[in-house]
């Protein structure tokens, strides 16, 4: 891994990223290039390695093979990774959000003590600074109003837009989306998808994996059909979902649309 690098074109690419859980390949050379405020949507059957590839952006999931240049950092696959290098993916991960499926909020946290942990704990920000944007990324996700409630008095969709606060509140280059509305009962994705489209509309990079295809419809620049570990197509929603080339990505959405 190298210091960080200087903008340029691509705010993600990503090289022949492969990756291995014992003898199972799950991703089988990967390529992906992405522009600053690009919404890039990553659709597919569960087990196609979507989620694979999103952890391993930010090193969640080591690759074993390939290069991955993200938010200026410039990552080589390999086995381990030094002293140095392990300072400078924490650091990546600072520039680089991510929300998962199951929201991972702290249980003995309150919302506004949730968002600011990172702010407080990485980045060394005075507390009474973090309350300040911890509570201007709780207001922009609508819940300024639970700013001192439990995760457990919260609902899934509440919590999820917690953890969307959170990944906000330390100012990330780009943001990952891992599923983030499939743990959600039906009438609670709404209100998780609005602030996701509110932050596309803004201009954040985002990388969605989603099964939501009417979000991936309207605020995609891009939609990606993922199978057995490799981008089998790529085009813009209108051409995706209303043509589709490949037979793979046909049959996919005949079952889902």
């Amino acid at each position: 891994m190298e210091e960080r690098e200087q903008s340029e074109e691509y705010i993600v690419d990503v090289s022949n990223l492969h990756k291995w859980f014992g003898n199972l390949h799950v991703l089988r050379g990967v390529n992906l290039q992405v522009r600053p405020q690009e919404v890039v949507c990553i659709i597919g059957p569960s087990g196609s390695g979507k989620s694979t590839f999103l952890r391993c952006l930010n090193l969640l999931e080591k690759p074993d093979i390939g290069e991955i240049r993200i938010a200026g950092y410039h990552i080589k696959a390999k086995h381990h990774y030094g002293r140095r290098e392990q300072r400078l993916i924490r650091e990546l991960r600072t520039h680089v959000g991510m929300v998962f499926q199951s929201f991972n909020l702290f249980p003995h946290m309150t919302a506004l003590e949730n968002v600011i942990e990172g702010l407080v704990t990485v980045k060394k920000m005075p507390r009474e600074e973090a309350i300040r944007i911890g509570e201007y990324f709780l207001e922009k996700v609508g819940l300024m109003d639970k700013r001192d409630e439990y995760p457990s008095r919260l609902s899934g969709g509440q919590q999820q837009r917690v953890a969307i606060a959170r990944a906000l509140a330390m100012h990330p280059d780009v943001m990952l989306f891992d599923e983030p509305t499939s743990a959600l009962d039906p009438e609670l994705v709404g209100e998780v998808l609005k602030v996701m489209e509110e932050l596309a509309a803004e201009g954040m990079t985002m990388l969605v994996v989603t099964h939501e295809m009417g979000f991936a419809r309207h605020a995609a620049n891009r939609v990606i059909f993922m199978d057995q570990g490799v981008f089998v197509e790529e085009a813009p929603p209108e051409e995706m979902f209303s043509h589709p080339k490949h037979e793979r990505t046909r049959e996919f959405l005949r079952h889902i649309l």
